[in-house]
């Protein structure tokens, strides 16, 4: 198991929390993923291995984790939400409502909009990880394509696939 798993689970047992087999795996198969998932594909990595963890336990521990600011929670607009470990870094998703793709943004995107909301408003904004919807380039110009819909509904949400 990587340090960064022990890590993740010396903090919850710090913090009472009873660490059983199933969210060790579940905690090591969203450390280990190293991109955003969703719960079903943590679900598939840990079934690769075993069948003892169920996909309740999985939401369970994934919402933990979220809680205890050990991972983060981004919802893609269709329902479907993914899931990464705060040590994925600070990112921005533009999420086309139209054909579904996702594009990966610099995070200094809003950095000014952050000093300007702390600035104004005393205001301190938790930009790490953000999803904004609209609608991408070739949405507005009428050439979404099927293929775009399709690569983005299979795990392409994501940049560092």
């Amino acid at each position: 198991m990587a340090p960064h798993c022990q890590a993740f689970i010396q903090a919850l047992r710090e913090k009472g929390y009873r660490l059983t087999p199933q969210r060790e795996m579940v905690i090591e198969a969203l450390a280990h993923s190293g991109k955003h998932v969703t719960a079903e594909e943590v679900l598939g990595y840990i079934r690769e291995r075993t069948r003892s963890v169920n996909i309740a336990t999985v939401y369970r521990t994934l919402d933990l984790l979220v809680s205890e600011g050990l991972a983060t929670r981004m919802a893609l607009g269709d329902g479907r939400s993914v899931y990464a470990t705060t040590q994925h870094g600070p990112h921005i998703h533009l999420l086309c409502r139209k054909c579904g793709r996702v594009i990966e943004a610099d995070e200094q995107l809003l950095a000014s909009f952050g000093q300007r909301a702390q600035a104004q408003y005393g205001f301190a904004a938790e930009l790490r990880h953000l999803s904004i919807p609209g609608l991408c380039r070739d949405c507005q110009l009428g050439q979404s394509s099927p293929e775009l819909a399709d690569e983005s509904q299979e795990g392409g949400y994501d940049a560092h696939s």
